[in-house]
């Protein structure tokens, strides 16, 4: 559910450092030693992305399925095409699998699609930029 708050233009300029230290982490790291945790970093940058979007225009996503709604969000943007929507939803899906039961994610799933990933991220990245 998306409810409304006062913009904050702030706290969107301080996740997007997070987001800079998350891609610096990215880079330094065996990503086929570490596909797990490098494919979580990569769905953590984008949902944080999204986040300080909608920060600076006065939304905030909360409740069972705020990071669905989040996400699903964006399509109103004109930032990413569906399947740009469809794939982080995948990542997410797998995200959550790790990180609440556990399961690895495979290393082919993460170069198959890493590019992709680095491409959406460039996407939210430029559209944040000229909003803040």
């Amino acid at each position: 559910m998306m409810i409304n708050i006062s913009p904050d233009f702030e706290k969107a300029k301080s996740i997007k450092l997070m987001i800079e230290d998350r891609e610096t982490f990215l880079r330094e790291i065996n990503l086929e030693r570490f596909s797990t945790i490098a494919a979580e970093n990569y769905y953590e940058i984008i949902k944080e992305l999204a986040t300080a979007i909608i920060l600076t225009d006065g939304l905030k996503s909360i409740g069972e399925n705020a990071h669905k709604d989040l996400i699903d969000y964006l399509i109103n943007y004109n930032i990413l095409h569906e399947e740009e929507i469809f794939l982080i939803h995948d990542l997410r899906i797998k995200r959550n699998l790790s990180s609440y039961e556990g399961k690895q994610i495979n290393k082919d799933f993460l170069t198959l699609k890493k590019e992709r990933f680095t491409n959406i991220i460039n996407k939210l990245k430029e559209f944040l930029d000229k909003r803040l």
